[in-house]
């Protein structure tokens, strides 16, 4: 998901803390609804409804294995997300780049 919207529909799921902290623990490895509410004192269709806007934002994808649904991330949103943020920081970069160069000439003038 390259688009605007996508962007914006998975900062919209990032928002939430308990939607991170499932892509957190997504980042270990695949796991299914029951071991990713384990952690959370919410019940498991609270969880599965976090799925469904992880899922919906293209940063989770799920894969069935007969009656086990096991969620993991989706490599397309997430970089995505790495693109967008890579171009920040790139600019981020140019900025203390030219910042330094000013420091360099105040100090060249003292």
């Amino acid at each position: 998901m390259t688009t605007a919207s996508g962007l914006n529909a998975s900062f919209a799921a990032l928002a939430d803390p308990t939607r991170r902290a499932i892509l957190a623990r997504l980042a270990l490895g695949e796991a299914t609804v029951n071991e990713l509410a384990k952690p959370f004192e919410m019940t498991q269709p609270a969880i599965s409804q976090h799925l469904k806007v992880l899922e919906a934002a293209g940063l989770i994808v799920t894969r069935i294995e007969g009656a086990k649904r096991p969620r993991r991330l989706a490599k397309p949103g997430i970089e995505a997300i790495d693109r967008w943020l890579a171009m920040l920081r790139k600019a981020l970069e140019k900025n203390y780049g030219r910042l330094d160069g000013v420091l360099a000439a105040m100090e060249k003038t003292k």
